[in-house]
């Protein structure tokens, strides 16, 4: 596995790969990686010759009360996950690198990055669908893989893909869980044990929205109470936003047409967990 730091190496290494007729892949990451992001590797190292992991926490996407300086980090962990996967190249850019002196230019997708963790957290999506762009520029990728537990991340990249020409194809993945329901994420290592069981109470919620759909219901009002009393018999839970939309434009539905999107925002403690289902 080769390592390589800077943009201008690993640009020059894609370019003169891409000028072999080889394809690359690339599983974009801020590190500390799970099974979900092992799931993208592997499916990544079946789709092309070259597998690129990214390894960059972004801090164009964290507000100034969020935890950028507290995001779990175990490079020595995902040095040995990369290898398992057979990744080519690891890239490892500095953050001068990404955002160097007098930097000005950012991507805004400005309707799917408003709603749900857009309203929680403004400026978020400019600050990731700025850093993908980069990683496309600099790594140039044929296929790139995105998990859809960041199902809203997903698709504002998959829209910038689309409005910018970009010649990448997006390779959405499932949701990864644990074998009790949890959904898998770098921020699950900051949950104390007790934590870590209230956090079950999120799969629990999207298991009872989907039954409420398989027996007839089609009021979204009722069907997100049903998810919020479910979430709210633990007092651990704090929720963010319980939110039925449509899985293209993320727009509310005011009344249940399928497939619908089910997303979920909550603090856990003081740890902010995401998750969603979509409902047929």
């Amino acid at each position: 596995m080769k390592i390589i730091e800077s943009a201008k190496e690993m640009q020059e290494w894609a370019l003169s790969h891409r000028a072999k007729g080889q394809k690359i892949a690339l599983v974009p990451t801020m590190g500390s990686l799970h099974e979900g992001h092992l799931s993208l590797l592997r499916e990544g190292k079946k789709l092309c010759d070259q597998l690129v992991l990214s390894l960059f926490v972004n801090p164009a996407q964290f507000g100034p009360n969020e935890d950028l300086k507290q995001y779990p980090k175990d490079l020595k962990g995902d040095l040995h996950k990369a290898q398992d996967c057979q990744v080519d190249v690891l890239f490892l850019p500095t953050t001068s690198d990404i955002y160097p002196e007098n930097f000005q230019t950012y991507v805004d997708v400005t309707e799917l990055a408003q709603p749900l963790c857009g309203a929680s957290r403004p400026g978020h999506f400019k600050g990731v669908a700025t850093v993908v762009l980069k990683l496309f520029n600099i790594v140039q990728p044929h296929v790139a893989l995105f998990g859809e537990k960041d199902f809203q991340q997903l698709r504002v990249i998959e829209q910038m893909v689309q409005d910018l020409n970009l010649p990448v194809e997006i390779k959405p993945m499932p949701i990864v869980r644990e074998a009790d329901g949890l959904a898998m994420s770098s921020r699950n290592k900051k949950l104390s044990k007790e934590e870590r069981q209230a956090s079950l109470t999120i799969s629990l919620s999207l298991a009872k929205a989907k039954m409420c759909v398989d027996q007839g219901e089609r009021d979204p009002q009722k069907i997100k109470e049903a998810v919020q009393a479910t979430l709210e018999e633990t007092k651990k839970i704090t929720i963010d936003y319980i939110q039925l939309c449509h899985p293209k434009t993320l727009q509310p539905l005011p009344l249940l047409t399928l497939p619908a999107l089910l997303a979920i925002a909550c603090f856990v403690g003081k740890t902010r967990l995401i998750d969603n289902c979509i409902l047929r």
